[in-house]
């Protein structure tokens, strides 16, 4: 299955990386790619490291388990930088994407030696300017989109706004923040 990318995403219970890789799936997709989308997670209370990952493929995936050698990785909450390795089995052809204040150097000596791309994105700032409150999972779904190439930007925003016509039914004065904390996003990753 050489067309299969493979994301794994770095969180805390509660920031939403478990439905930032959902959503990304659902994306895909929409875009006529085969795809999974599922956490890996116990009893963890809010705070506590999760998880998540993301297959997407031109092809039927008939891969079923967790994503150990994976072509990119997310790392919501760049505090999990000190205690989880997140760049355990990360591709060197692919990438790492950081939330972070940092530029892609300052974080590049804390990932243990990866050689690869390093991208970052300041998803706190994007996400407390456009939405109001901390919500980083919204810009680093972008970011994401942005590093890997798996669909066209304006495919990705499209797919967004309906998605978020739907999910915030009941609350459509949302949809023009989280909308803008995507394309925010999509500008302001650095390392490309």
């Amino acid at each position: 299955m050489s067309n299969l990318v493979e994301i794994r995403w770095h969180g805390r219970g509660g920031q939403g990386a478990k439905t930032a890789s959902l959503l990304l799936a659902d994306a895909a997709f929409n875009t006529g790619k085969f795809i999974q989308g599922f956490p890996e997670y116990g009893p963890e209370r809010m705070g506590a490291p999760i998880t998540a990952y993301n297959r997407i493929s031109d092809e039927r995936i008939k891969i079923h388990s967790n994503i150990y050698e994976p072509d990119y990785v997310v790392v919501v909450d760049d505090t999990l930088l000190e205690c989880v390795d997140v760049t355990a089995g990360l591709k060197e052809e692919g990438a790492i994407v950081i939330n972070t204040t940092k530029t892609p150097d300052e974080v590049r000596p804390l990932l243990k030696g990866y050689k690869g791309k390093v991208c970052t994105v300041d998803a706190k700032t994007i996400s407390e300017e456009t939405l109001g409150r901390y919500f980083p999972n919204t810009p680093m779904l972008a970011a994401i989109v942005k590093v890997s190439g798996i669909m066209e930007e304006e495919v990705f925003l499209k797919d967004m706004e309906s998605s978020f016509a739907h999910k915030f039914a009941k609350k459509p004065e949302v949809i023009p923040g989280n909308m803008e904390a995507l394309k925010r996003a999509l500008n302001e990753v650095q390392g490309l």
